[in-house]
């Protein structure tokens, strides 16, 4: 054994000594969290004190008990100053108020980790990466290797370390990237809590991992900010927020709402399907207009107001002319406040009228007089009549049994028109673009409570509607837009960032793009970017740090057969596969697969994304993705597969995938790069032209 065997070993097992005593540390840590969250329940303390108190006490507890396993730390800073830093995904101490065994990656300490270099070394004399087994749970053995930079030396090199955790073979759900940050990624998970940010980024640049690793600051930098409005992370759709469910946990937060638009303005269950040109007409932003004025007409205009009101009150009667009322009306309107907000500023400045009155007469007036004269017949009857209480039900219903708005054109409001109408509200069948526009009249009625911090995936698949239903819940908090340009593929797609962030309210926010990819190999990105030029949007094309990874691009005379072979030669390698098809090859290539792996049909584990506008009426027929091989094989249609990925990828068809809807080519695109260590293309219908060169 050599010096340097010697020496790594003996550093080895000092590191591995430290792990022992954080791990020693966070058992009592846990321990003391629990039993606080018990005597805490024994204070004495006001009812609203001790219940805040009891919920602190529970959820540190909870969260607690919650950390997954896995290792400690995962670097070292060795300072000029003397102090050595172990960084972790949570912070670890003997006791609270001693140095901590553990940094927290978040703490500002910890940014030098992620920025500094041979350039700037920014204090830091050595920088330490460790290497622990693949799939640790945090047995200090597991710890299998270190990597020392110099950086006060001007040493910097390309860390096997990090290369090695980014290409690891991917199993289960998507893994928090806090051992790998690149500096142009910290930068953006570390803009301040009133920054609102786009993410335009190449795929495998880690754009959704910035997001939710920018959630996770925010939530330890400004914990009361952010918590007491509460944070948001909106996905396309429920495969992929199970994708991304273990990244905030493991990063030690817990209880944060992941959802899709679809759950946020769920009001009804959708049992009615638009066709695509109704839909296109309901997710148009002009919608918000011809809503608006659906609602607005209702409120009666000065010259409609006639006769004055006259408010018994005792033996004396109380009045207000015409033309002061109309003035009261006219006022609350042009404040343009929410509908019912309005309402209740008329009724309230109509009493305060009357109760002027009545005090010039009788002297001041009490709480008891005020809320008499409100619950006055007169008064509700007015505003009844000048401002009516209505619901989103009321108001769409009228305006999809006879649009009539010149905002649309006659063909539109034809498109949009109930062939026939239900007999009331409560009797009607919303279909899920229905359920965005009773959200804006909800919105335009009583402003929702808003969400200090949202994050939005696949922002570039939303329509104008849909945005401004986000924008709605984060009026007073900012938002981490991600998305790529080239993946849209919904029927209003945005092509441009700039349109999009005006619709969400942000048209102010900083367009960041990521163009280094780090999980997608360049035989696949550069692939992929042949599709860049028929794609009609103006993005740059990706490129890729990771030189390794295989493309195969094979005719075959059967298709199922092809992708049987594809699948076996995948699986005698490590890491997932997924098998993407057209929706209707689904099924046969699932029995195709089955037989191959020698199991029965497999699991449904989800059904198609809501991304494109579908005929087809809800619980019909429609593709579901299958788990085989004890979820490490999956076959998927190309509509289930954004925002997931796979170390191997068999995509099967490409040509019946571009045909399958108008934006096909942003499908594929899509499709392709799912892959993060291998892709076969494999087809028996002519390549799209874009990849026949390719395959030449």
């Amino acid at each position: 054994m050599t010096s340097l065997d010697l020496e790594l070993d003996l550093e080895l097992a000092r590191e591995r000594d430290h792990h022992d005593a954080c791990r020693a540390a966070l058992a009592r840590m846990t321990a003391d969290v629990a039993e606080q969250a018990v005597t805490g329940e024994d204070v004495a303390a006001s009812g609203a004190d001790a219940e805040a108190l009891g919920y602190h006490l529970r959820s540190r507890a909870k969260e607690f008990g919650e950390q997954p396993p896995g290792p400690l730390f995962f670097g070292r800073l060795d300072r000029a100053d003397g102090q050595i830093h172990h960084i972790g995904r949570r912070r670890i101490a003997e006791h609270p108020a001693s140095p901590p065994l553990v940094i927290d990656w978040r703490a500002p300490v910890s940014r030098a980790y992620y920025q500094a270099g041979a350039h700037d070394p920014q204090g830091v004399l050595r920088r330490r990466r460790f290497g622990w087994a693949a799939y640790s749970r945090g047995d200090s053995a597991d710890l299998t290797g270190l990597e020392d930079e110099h950086l006060a030396a001007g040493e910097e090199v390309v860390s096997a370390i990090v290369t090695g955790e980014i290409e690891r073979p991917r199993i289960g759900p998507m893994r928090d990237i806090a051992a790998t940050i690149q500096p142009e990624q910290d930068d953006l998970v570390r803009s301040g809590p009133t920054v609102s940010l786009c993410v335009q980024g190449a795929p495998g640049t880690g754009k959704t991992a910035v997001g939710l690793h920018r959630a996770a600051y925010l939530l330890y930098t400004h914990p009361q900010r952010v918590r007491r409005s509460g944070l948001l992370v909106l996905g396309p759709n429920r495969a992929f927020l199970s994708y991304i469910s273990e990244v905030l946990p493991a990063l030690g937060e817990t209880g944060i709402r992941q959802s899709t638009v679809e759950e946020e303005i769920a009001r009804h269950e959708v049992r009615a399907v638009d066709d695509e040109a109704a839909a296109l007409v309901k997710h148009d932003v002009r919608m918000a207009g011809v809503l608006r004025r659906a609602l607005y007409a209702r409120v009666a205009t000065a010259e409609s107001l006639e006769g004055e009101l006259a408010v018994p009150d005792g033996t004396y009667r109380l009045r207000l002319p015409a033309e002061e009322l109309a003035g009261i009306v006219t006022a609350v309107r042009e404040e343009a406040p929410a509908y019912a907000t309005g309402r209740d500023r008329v009724r309230a400045r109509v009493v305060r009228a009357l109760q002027l009155r009545a005090e010039r007469r009788a002297g001041p007036l009490g709480a008891a007089w005020v809320r008499r004269i409100e619950r006055a017949r007169p008064v509700s009857a007015f505003v009844d009549a000048c401002w009516p209480d209505v619901t989103p039900e009321q108001v769409l219903a009228e305006v999809l049994s006879d649009p009539a708005d010149p905002l649309l054109t006659a063909e539109e409001r034809a498109e949009i028109r109930w062939s026939k109408p239900p007999r009331s509200p409560r009797s009607a069948r919303w279909s899920a673009a229905d359920l965005v526009l009773l959200d804006e009249l909800a919105g335009l009625i009583e402003r929702p409570a808003g969400y200090g911090h949202v994050v939005v995936d696949e922002a570039q698949d939303l329509s104008p509607m849909q945005c401004r239903a986000i924008a709605r819940r984060a009026d007073f908090g900012s938002l981490t837009v991600l998305g790529d340009l080239a993946q849209g593929t919904t029927p209003w797609a945005a092509r441009d960032w700039r349109e999009q962030l005006a619709h969400l309210a942000r048209p102010e926010a900083e367009i960041v793009p990521l163009t280094t990819g780090y999980r997608v190999p360049a035989a696949i990105v550069e692939l992929a970017n042949r599709l860049l030029p028929e794609l009609g949007t103006d993005v740059p094309a990706g490129r890729s740090m990771r030189t390794d990874g295989e493309v195969r691009i094979r005719r075959v005379a059967d298709v199922a057969e092809g992708v049987a072979d594809a699948v076996r030669a995948a699986l005698a390698l490590e890491g997932s596969v997924g098998v993407i098809a057209p929706e209707n090859l689904v099924e046969p290539l699932a029995e195709a697969v089955a037989k191959a792996v020698g199991e029965g049909l497999g699991e449904v584990v989800g059904e198609v994304s809501g991304d494109v506008v579908s005929t087809t009426p809800a619980g019909e027929g429609v593709p579901v993705a299958r788990e085989f091989a004890d979820g490490r094989l999956a076959v998927l249609p190309a509509t289930m597969a954004k925002g997931l990925e796979y170390d191997h990828v068999v995509v099967a068809e490409p040509a019946a995938i571009v045909a399958a809807e108008p934006r096909g080519l942003h499908r594929l695109y899509v499709v392709l790069t799912r892959a993060v260590s291998r892709l076969d293309v494999v087809h028996r219908e002519p390549l799209p032209d874009c990849l026949a060169a390719q395959a030449s």
